[in-house]
């Protein structure tokens, strides 16, 4: 494992908002290894802003910036922690660490295991760092070596698993089957119950949903959909060894901003029997945010606060009172007009608004350059189409809440 001396944390401190690239090339004392100080800079600055804590302490020491990148943020990190408790949890993809710093925080005992030796070592190194003390750290093949305990060891409280999502390439892959390891298959969640009472799985924010409820056989207790500032991040299951209906799955839909969370949570048979309505533009719209989206609540964003759908198969709603705990973006409605770009040129002189395009045949980069439209402003033009057809742009003022 790399040390970092006084003289290094000291340099790294000063230079940390510096541009590496420039750094490498100024003249350095011979005694500095600036390839090991510019690497910690450059991870230490994509940790600024996601992992807040461990960038405040400059006893850490980092992995390489890939790993900061991969790791969860500070704010799903606790909102996965939220999700457990109790006197045990074995977190099999451990990585940098920061899950598990989380988790020990609600579960009396952590074990910490990553194949990577060196992130299990600065793992070792930092969790005490950060106040952690509850964690045992192991390196090795997560799932060889919970199976290697013993028989008459008690059951954990919970498994965390983060199944690798790259292929022999280096590809990005989403579905359950092609990560490692494949908890699609039930001789994976076989071995995983004969240890925890609880699985915590994490899988990419592309997956489908409804499929992999599907793939895992009836395990599936709940889904969290985790979205920060609007872009879904992470999707959840939380797994039981007992067989529950499909229909019977909790769905809990999270956007994190900043220090508040805006949540929509249903069973899926409210999705399936919900009723909304179809109708016209009226003073407020309705956008659900990425999370909602994603958990496909279509209809029940609409029906649970009364709201009308523009088209059958829009997800835009629309009324005259106003729903400030609407679980998304809410504008008010200025003027509805062809897209034409003479006629909005006469209500947006200088053509600058931002521009929203849903259930619209044409994509924003087409659309914004047929009506000439510059990006920016206060104004937003909703692009859709309306319930007989006909396509429309809704200029309209977003309405200004503490989280949407």
């Amino acid at each position: 494992m790399i040390t970092i001396s006084l003289v290094e944390r000291e340099f790294i401190r000063t230079h940390i908002s510096d541009d590496v690239r420039s750094l490498l090339l100024r003249a350095q004392p011979h005694d500095l290894d600036i390839r090991k100080v510019a690497a910690q800079i450059v991870a230490r600055q994509k940790a600024q802003e996601k992992l807040l804590t461990w960038f405040a302490n400059d006893e850490l020491i980092f992995p390489p910036a890939l790993s900061v990148e991969q790791a969860s943020s500070e704010q799903t990190a606790h909102y996965k922690a939220s999700l457990v408790s109790g006197r045990r949890l074995f977190d099999l993809t451990g990585g940098m660490g920061v899950d598990t710093w989380a988790f020990a925080k609600r579960v009396e005992q952590v074990v910490y295991v990553e194949r990577n030796e060196e992130l299990a070592q600065l793992a070792a190194h930092n969790l005490p760092l950060l106040g952690t003390n509850n964690v045992s750290v192991k390196t090795g093949d997560g799932l060889a070596l919970l199976m290697a305990q013993e028989p008459t060891a008690d059951l954990a409280d919970w498994i965390y698993l983060d199944p690798h999502r790259r292929d022999s390439t280096g590809g990005k892959v989403v579905r359950l089957e092609d990560c490692e390891p494949d908890v699609s298959q039930h001789g994976t969640l076989k071995a995983l119950f004969s240890k925890a009472n609880r699985v915590l799985l994490k899988a990419s924010p592309l997956l489908d949903i409804q499929l992999a409820i599907r793939q895992l056989m009836g395990f599936v207790a709940s889904v969290h959909v985790v979205a920060v500032q609007g872009e879904v991040k992470e999707v959840l299951f939380v797994l039981g060894n007992q067989v529950i209906n499909k229909d019977d799955v909790q769905f809990n839909t999270v956007n994190l901003v900043n220090n508040m969370a805006t949540s929509l949570n249903f069973c899926w048979d409210e999705e399936a029997a919900a009723n909304v309505n179809v109708g016209d533009p009226q003073t407020y719209i309705y956008e659900p945010n990425a999370a909602v989206l994603k958990a496909g609540a279509f209809r029940l964003a609409g029906a649970r606060f009364g709201l009308k759908k523009l088209a059958p198969h829009s997800h835009l709603y629309t009324n005259d009172d106003i729903q400030w705990d609407f679980p998304g973006r809410i504008f008010s409605v200025l003027q509805v007009i062809k897209p034409d770009a003479k006629i909005l040129k006469t209500i947006i002189p200088d053509l600058k608004a931002n521009l929203t395009v849903r259930n619209f045949p044409q994509t924003v980069a087409e659309l914004r350059k047929k009506l000439s439209l510059r990006e920016g402003g206060d104004i937003y033009i909703l692009a859709t189409t309306l319930q007989n057809g006909d396509k429309r742009l809704l200029i309209t003022k977003k309405v200004n809440r503490i989280h949407s």
